[in-house]
């Protein structure tokens, strides 16, 4: 598994403030109202809002929020009008960074990523330097402790799984974007429980970082994330699980 999604796991494992949670309530909350103004605002007939109602609720987002930025998307309550716009850079050691961002003011959003991405030992590059290092794929994530391991690949494979691959403190199932729910459903109803599950940006090939320059790179995916313009940042560096512990508790 690539470092920001050990990352990511790890984060979300430790939890996350009352302050977290509030961007991460606005993050959603621009997913839900640009997946309905784009596809419309019925779930059932648009994955996208499907995909992102589901990860509110996971993040225990009350409905009304919810709803209000469906309608929100649908044009039955005023509301912000953001446009999706990407963004591609390198970080510490050449690794490959692409962030997803949902604005309303796209020169304030650039300067926050360009500081960010300075202020960590990175560089901003133009659109298409590093993009074609990654494909877009369904993730979950598991710890191995508590997940046998067989049950898993056969409730996995039977039902569309690309690939099961054996990390070092994890077991991880990668799926097309399309089999991404039939996958899930078909986890949850063998309450096989995984710790991250996600749309995500699959890196083609990975950067081992270490010492000095892992420390920046995780700086600069904290800095990029920080901002709430920024949806989602991938990245293909790679950390050992041991590594990213330490640096997690320092």
């Amino acid at each position: 598994m690539s470092g920001h999604s050990k990352w990511s796991t790890i984060k979300r494992k430790k939890g996350v403030t009352d302050a977290k949670r509030g961007k991460i309530f606005t993050k959603l909350i621009k997913e839900i109202t640009v997946a309905a103004r784009f596809c419309g605002g019925d779930p059932d007939a648009n994955p996208r809002l499907r995909t992102a109602i589901a990860t509110a609720r996971s993040e225990n987002m009350p409905k009304e929020n919810i709803e209000r930025a469906v309608k929100k998307g649908t044009g039955e309550l005023d509301g912000a009008t953001y446009e999706e716009v990407f963004y591609e850079g390198y970080g510490p050691g050449g690794a490959a960074v692409f962030v997803e961002s949902l604005t309303d003011n796209k020169n304030r959003t650039v300067a926050d990523i360009r500081y960010a991405f300075s202020k960590s030992g990175g560089s901003l590059g133009e659109a298409g330097c590093v993009s074609w290092m990654f494909a877009q794929k369904g993730l979950f994530v598991f710890e191995k402790n508590g997940t046998d391991e067989d049950t898993l690949m056969e409730v996995a494979l039977d039902s569309g799984a690309e690939d099961i691959r054996d990390e070092e403190e994890t077991f991880e199932v990668v799926t097309s974007p399309e089999d991404f729910e039939a996958v899930k459903i078909a986890l949850d109803e063998r309450t096989l429980s995984y710790v991250l599950a996600e749309i995500t940006m699959v890196p083609n090939s990975t950067v081992k970082l270490d010492g000095n320059e892992a420390e920046q790179m995780l700086r600069l995916i904290d800095g990029l994330e920080d901002s709430d313009d920024v949806q989602k940042v991938y990245s293909n560096f790679d950390i050992s699980d041991k590594a990213l512990e330490e640096l997690d508790s320092a």
